[in-house]
């Protein structure tokens, strides 16, 4: 019997949440049937208005017993839907149920991971995990050494990055990035106090090499370079060994924003893509793209542990000198954060269940599709296609329009909740695109977005 104040955890924890993971699943279900589509229908002041008529008092007096299933309705109803096919504008990942539902046994303990007695089981799956995960990335000679650490996701990632480089080579060293690069690594120089960046060009969507060997050469050192494996906008992969070569030449830092192509590593066909890789101090990777994990799943893998040295931290009832003397592990220097949920539980689940073939078969799919809705648009005579997808990533916009009737039919698929897309510019103009993440998508869901993009576009 479960009641408003019963606990999750604890000897009658499972009892008390089985019927209200009914209630869930059941109101799960309903809300989904309710928005019928990916997204509301109305747009933002109507979903707003609907979501504050199903809350009404936030804090009343007196408690409603039926507060879970109304709430979680609303919430599903109203909620974009990364799993439903015409969901496609981000890198917002449908969540694998295996992973969802290990994610619901570390939300129901609630361990927290900034000390060994708050989180046993944690601490330990956690070093095996980002120590298995490192040694992936860095294959060579480096793979016994490597280590990683769990973030919240590429911002809090690429910030660690640079942090790092910052405590190696001292509050002078200057990033310096690809015009096509993430907004958080600027942003983690400047709250880091690092010198302004220098932006290198990336004309072509890409870093340039032959312009990053001339920065490097006018600019006084030392630097950190920070590369691109999976671009926002295009899914985009710098030329990894020529960064890499120039970093080597110049006596560079190299750091690798591969939030969303790490995911290929999983995949034998697609990991030449990232040929270069290993050559990176740090890389960012999201599990929560290219991972099919729910939110959040990132990791900053570092080649050369010392450089983590740099984030201990000493709190008496947290790593006190003779409990860390006694073998009590140290978790304080694993993070940023203090109060740390275990996302590695989920991770871990999904690495065990599926492999390294069961991922990289669900990369290969994605890809396909991808390529498939590239072919769609190469051959639709009222459509332009930017170029063939890399990753899972294709820009598109309706042929002989303006970038004004492009942004209008975006929205108007949005405000009527029928298709989800996102956009870019790029090479000049805007144009929409697609983030193909959802291994169930099938060759006809496709051809439906694209009708749908065809019957909407403003003339």
């Amino acid at each position: 019997m479960s009641t408003p104040s019963s606990l999750a955890s604890g000897p009658d924890g499972p009892r008390a949440l089985r019927p209200l993971l009914d209630t869930v699943l059941d109101a799960l279900a309903e809300g989904a049937e309710a928005r019928g589509g990916p997204l509301p229908a109305g747009g933002p002041q109507a979903v707003a208005a609907r979501v504050r008529d199903a809350v009404g008092d936030v804090l009343p007096d007196q408690g409603d017993p039926n507060a879970l299933h109304t709430l979680v309705r609303t919430f599903a109803a109203h909620s974009a839907d990364p799993a439903h096919p015409l969901c496609t504008a981000h890198l917002h990942c449908p969540p694998l149920a295996t992973a969802t539902a290990a994610d619901l046994a570390a939300t129901a303990l609630n361990p927290s991971l900034d000390s060994w007695d708050q989180a046993p089981a944690a601490a330990e799956l956690e070093r095996l995990v980002t120590r298995a995960l490192a040694g992936a990335i860095y294959p060579g000679g480096a793979a016994g050494r490597a280590d990683a650490l769990v973030t919240t996701g590429g911002t809090e990632a690429n910030q660690l990055a640079l942090l790092l480089a910052r405590e190696t080579h001292g509050a002078t060293v200057r990033l310096v990035h690809g015009a096509n690069a993430h907004h958080s690594l600027p942003r983690a120089a400047w709250l880091l106090g690092l010198p302004e960046p220098a932006v290198v060009p990336a004309p072509a969507g890409v870093l340039d090499p032959t312009a990053l060997d001339q920065a490097l050469s006018a600019l006084p050192g030392p630097y950190v370079v920070a590369a691109t494996a999976g671009t926002t906008d295009a899914g985009l992969i710098d030329p990894l060994p020529d960064i890499a070569d120039l970093c080597a030449a110049h006596g560079a830092r190299l750091h690798i924003d591969a939030a969303y192509g790490a995911g290929l590593l999983f995949s034998d066909r697609h990991r030449t893509k990232l040929t270069g890789l290993d050559a990176a101090d740090t890389i960012t990777l999201d599990l929560h793209k290219l991972g099919w994990q729910p939110l959040a799943a990132g990791l900053l893998a570092v080649k050369n542990p010392r450089d983590l040295t740099a984030l201990h931290q000493h709190a008496d009832y947290l790593n006190a000198d003779d409990d860390t003397d006694a073998g009590l592990p140290d978790l304080l220097g694993r993070s940023l954060r203090t109060s740390r949920r275990p996302d590695i539980l989920k991770i871990a689940v999904t690495l065990k269940t599926l492999g390294r073939t069961g991922l990289g078969t669900l990369v290969d799919q994605v890809c396909d599709r991808a390529h498939q809705f590239a072919d769609l648009v190469h051959h639709h005579p009222g459509f332009e296609l930017y170029d063939r997808p890399t990753i899972s990533t294709v820009l598109f916009r309706p042929a002989h329009t303006t970038d004004d009737a492009v942004a209008a039919v975006r929205r108007t698929l949005l405000t009527d909740g029928r298709a989800v897309l996102g956009r870019a510019h790029t090479n000049g103009r805007l144009w929409l695109k697609t983030t193909l993440l959802n291994p169930h998508t099938r060759p006809d869901d496709l051809a439906a977005l694209l009708k749908l993009v065809e019957g909407n576009t403003p003339r």
